[in-house]
């Protein structure tokens, strides 16, 4: 079973919290998979992943670039996993489909109410397949939050990151 974390995007975007996961990602010496909603969200966090800070680089692909095997950070719409990851994120309702990875960044925007409906019904459902579920939330400073759950409702917990 796959740990999955459900990330409640609350203070910042998608295009900014995206890098600094992907960097902690690869910092812990893993391989990951974007799944993003779109074909056009796709090319802009493509896009954005190139330019989110003009001294950062961080490496990914996609079908267009080709080297799929070689790509630490594979970007796609499908289930695909050319490059072996172990880490999946998915993006904007993106395809579910979890198998074979160890661990599930389940990223979604707080701001809106479908997203975050969208969201209960996905950690109802991985909760019933028996998988280990953690709830990270933004704090008032954008820094992520697990949450602990007690008697169904999260509350603070311990400070987070990957």
């Amino acid at each position: 079973m796959a740990e999955i974390g459900f990330y409640h995007l609350t203070r910042t975007s998608l295009e900014q919290a995206l890098p600094r996961l992907l960097e902690k990602v690869l910092a812990s010496g893993l391989r990951a998979v974007l799944r993003a909603g779109s074909a056009e969200r796709l090319d802009l966090l493509d896009r954005h992943l190139w330019t989110y800070a003009p001294d950062s680089f961080l490496p990914h692909g996609t079908a267009a670039d080709g080297f799929a095997e070689d790509q630490p950070v594979w970007l796609t719409t499908g289930t695909d996993r050319p490059n072996r990851a172990q880490v999946l994120l998915l993006a904007d309702g993106a395809d579910p489909e979890i198998a074979g990875f160890e661990r599930v960044i389940d990223l979604f925007d707080g701001n809106d109410p479908q997203a975050v409906g969208a969201a209960r019904e996905r950690w109802k459902a991985r909760r019933a397949e028996g998988h280990r579920l953690v709830y990270w939330r933004q704090d008032e400073r954008g820094r992520w939050v697990r949450q602990q759950e007690t008697g169904g409702t999260p509350s603070a917990g311990e400070d987070g990151s990957l």
